[in-house]
């Protein structure tokens, strides 16, 4: 009988050894699966292209899983030298190749850090329409002919019978003048123009003619500026779009200007209550003008350097880690003070250019005075290892103390292109 009991403890040894090899070798399977499709969703959420400031070393972040490994031998010149191009391979882990990406060698930018509040007042390219509401005619009946016609709200009136509109009292003219006569309306519609043709009705209320239309062309508020370039006078803030408040639809910018402004009060944020800043418009007169209103931000042009600004490096996206920082934002009156904060999460996917931080407030003075994000706060200036490196941008509404923020270097981006097309302009 002891033979028996030999020979089948080595079998339960064999079966043992196979069975842990089986469970490895699916966990095996599982962890390189995963990681591969770990790699694939990286690929799809990291840029192709990127800067590099001259003399640095390229890396993404502090983040330790995705490596940056150089796909040749290149020479020290090669990132020491403005303009030179060249690649990298992104590696998960240093093992999985995330992709190839391109990485161009830039001068470190040089800006004027701002976070001082600015008034804003713009007049919108065309009238927007905010709403649709019906017409009571003369045979007591109620109609919307500009509902029948097809007009949207979100739409933007761009000409009547060919008349550029620029004012909701030219438009109210106009379909004044036409009477019953039915007028051709040029509507833009996101990226897309239609012609409709409305019936305007005569209204029993007041005996004029009407479309049945709620319109908007002009806005001003209050907001930060987030840093101004010396070399070409422009400036950038908000680090978003202004929007109609009751479409939520980008305002389509025709002119406007920047005046000065002060912080008068503060309306403190709560969980499902955004706060704001309270302000006022210091003088009338402008000191800039508004050149776009773009959705990363509004931009434009200053007549002088913007006061208490200070020289800052701008730290490019993917220098930007996660850890404590401090925002540039103004509380009182026009002079900005400094606020200890801390992102909690850097993103580098351009799907939400707006949304590239997660931001969190750490500030006691400033959580007991405004409760953490505030509207008003918008354009306020992040720094981090003495490098401007984004704007706040958003609140959460269920938790004020934090909020998201946009890159500098996304804004910078485009306050170069305004200030390109406004010397070409000029030219």
């Amino acid at each position: 009988m002891k033979p028996i009991f030999v020979f089948s403890g080595r079998i339960s040894h064999r079966r043992f050894f196979y069975e842990s090899w089986r469970i490895f070798s699916a966990l095996f399977s599982v962890l390189v699966m995963g990681s591969l499709c770990f790699a694939l969703y990286l690929s799809s959420q990291l840029p192709d292209r990127y800067y590099l400031a001259k003399g640095e070393t390229f890396s993404i972040g502090d983040n330790k899983m995705i490596q940056a490994v150089s796909s040749s031998s290149y020479p020290l010149s090669v990132y020491s030298s403005a303009g030179n191009t060249f690649q990298m391979d992104l590696k998960l882990f240093g093992l999985i190749n995330i992709k190839d990406v391109n990485v161009q060698v830039v001068d470190r930018r040089v800006v004027s850090l701002c976070g001082t509040p600015f008034g804003i007042k713009m007049v919108t390219d065309g009238v927007m329409v905010v709403g649709t509401g019906n017409v009571t005619d003369m045979q007591s009946q109620s109609v919307n002919p500009a509902k029948e016609a097809g007009i949207q709200e979100g739409d933007v009136i761009l000409s009547v019978n060919g008349e550029k509109i620029s004012s909701k009292k030219q438009l109210t003219k106009l379909v004044s003048t036409c009477g019953a006569t039915p007028i051709s309306i040029t509507v833009r519609r996101g990226n897309d123009l239609q012609n409709l043709t409305v019936s305007p009705v005569k209204s029993s209320m007041d005996n004029d003619y009407h479309l049945g239309l709620w319109v908007r062309d002009s806005s001003a508020g209050i907001g930060t500026m987030t840093f101004f370039d010396p070399n070409n006078g422009c400036f950038a803030g908000l680090g978003h779009a202004i929007c109609d408040v009751d479409t939520g639809q980008i305002m389509p910018l025709s002119q406007g200007e920047i005046v000065e402004a002060s912080i008068i009060g503060i309306q403190a944020g709560s969980a499902g209550s955004p706060g704001q800043l309270q302000g006022a418009f210091v003088a009338d007169s402008p000191v800039g003008q508004l050149y776009q209103n773009s959705y990363n931000g509004v931009y434009g042009k200053l007549s002088s350097l913007p006061p208490y600004s200070q020289t800052i490096p701008m730290a490019q996206s993917q220098e930007v880690k996660e850890g404590p920082v401090q925002i540039m934002t103004t509380v009182e009156g026009e002079k900005p003070r400094l606020f200890d904060a801390y992102i909690e999460k850097v993103s580098l996917s351009q799907d939400e250019p707006t949304k590239n931080m997660v931001l969190r407030i750490t500030d006691p003075e400033l959580l007991e005075l405004s409760g953490g994000i505030v509207q008003g706060m918008s354009g306020s200036p992040i720094i981090q290892d003495g490098m401007l490196v984004g704007a706040v941008t958003h609140v959460f509404v269920n938790d004020p103390t934090r909020g998201y923020s946009i890159f500098a270097e996304n804004m910078d981006n485009t306050l170069l292109t305004v200030a390109a097309q406004t010397n070409q302009n000029a030219a």
